[in-house]
């Protein structure tokens, strides 16, 4: 297919699933609308080729280090300091999905399902392209497609749970509000002013004339393949892209990169497109036969992770002092991220806050929480635990 043509399409799926996203407030998510599209139509004929011929494969490859070394400067110590709770709870949830589904789900799907099956539930993207490229580097195809189809029904179990549980939580806050009101003071507006202040850093920013894109994505080069180089130092006990993520965040404290930094560099959007295509490509592989063989596996997997999170998520929160409702609240959060985590805190205190006062107090409780929350499991452990179970496979 030619290369243009190709692109064009991808695009206009691509296009397509950002649309019914926005329709539906995020409940059928972009990438669940482009699985889709894209797989029934390579039943129907559609170039198998198509990624490859629009050059996104090559690309994508490249593109994973850039985006998680980015991701570590989305989010400052200072930040994972100051919801210290909601950070152990995030973690405790993540642990619980692998500890579950490695010892409940083995017996019930086998070893590679389960095994495989922990970092997607636990996070997204870039966790299934780990399993996915460990899967296919043993000749398991099956579960490199499993792999990708469990980041793209997740939120279908996700979002309803902690829509339940979020509403059940504003509830008891707004009546504690409405009986406390003199006293309970509202501070988002400090919560954001803290979050987006900032300190000074060991190295000085550049000025803003010279933070142009090529200058912010060489630096990002730079950082990235330290990761790589600091990696392989470790013989690869530390994976390659966990070392991305924590050179990205030791990166930013110390200032050398700009936080969100390819946003800043323009180049987010395009790299996505090269990383999705990573992705759905395995995609290709997936025939009716394929689907209805790892739909067992799928369904379970994705009930023993909602499970693995509700008991450690619930142990951890009550040592805490969190509700059981939040505490659960916070562990499903691997099963959407962000921006479902804003999306769903918005609706809520929209729904059970009667004027802006109780709105933007439930938004002060909540919001944060769900934000640092999405962070951690989505972004850090999910990637930590890719690392850990890849090489179970």
């Amino acid at each position: 297919m030619d290369g243009l043509l190709a692109i064009t399409i991808v695009l206009l799926v691509y296009a397509l699933g950002d649309f019914v996203s926005y329709k539906t407030k995020s409940i059928v998510s972009m990438m669940f609308v482009a699985s889709v599209v894209f797989m029934v139509s390579f039943w129907f004929g559609l170039p198998k080729t198509i990624f490859e011929d629009a050059q996104l494969l090559g690309f994508g490859s490249l593109m994973i280090a850039f985006l998680i070394t980015h991701m570590g400067t989305l989010m400052s110590f200072k930040d994972l300091k100051k919801q210290w709770k909601t950070v152990l709870i995030s973690i405790s949830a993540v642990i619980g999905i692998g500890v579950f589904l490695f010892f409940v789900g083995t017996p019930i799907i086998g070893k590679e399902y389960a095994v495989a099956s922990a970092p997607p539930i636990s996070g997204g993207v870039v966790a299934a392209i780990i399993m996915g490229d460990a899967a296919k580097a043993k000749g398991l195809e099956a579960i490199a497609v499993f792999a990708t189809l469990l980041v793209v029904v997740q939120g279908f179990f996700g979002y309803p749970v902690a829509s339940f549980l979020l509403n059940k939580e504003a509830k008891k806050l707004i009546k504690v509000f409405r009986e406390n009101s003199s006293e309970v003071a509202s501070t988002l507006d400090d919560t954001i002013s803290d979050m987006v202040m900032t300190k000074n850093k060991l190295i000085p920013s550049l000025p803003k004339d010279l933070q142009t894109s090529f200058v912010l994505l060489a630096k990002l080069a730079l950082v990235a393949l330290l990761g790589f180089k600091l990696s392989d130092f470790t013989n690869g006990l530390i994976h390659k892209y966990v070392m991305c993520l924590l050179v990205g965040i030791a990166g930013r404290e110390l200032g050398f990169l700009e936080e969100n930094i390819m946003t800043k560099a323009n180049a987010f959007g395009l790299a996505l497109l090269g990383l999705m295509a990573i992705v759905v490509g395995n995609l290709s592989k997936a025939t009716p036969e394929m689907l209805l063989s790892i739909l067992f596996p799928m369904v379970i997997s994705l009930l023993l992770g909602l499970v693995g999170i509700a008991i450690a998520s619930i142990l951890v929160g009550k040592i805490l002092g969190y509700s059981i409702e939040m505490s659960i609240a916070i562990g499903t959060s691997a099963l959407f991220g962000f921006p479902g985590t804003y999306i769903l805190s918005n609706e809520v205190a929209n729904a059970n806050g009667k004027t802006d006062e109780e709105r933007q107090f439930l938004l002060n409780e909540i919001l944060p929480k769900m934000l640092v929350a999405g962070f951690m499991t989505v972004t850090i452990a999910s990637v930590v635990l890719a690392g850990f179970m890849a090489k179970l496979m």
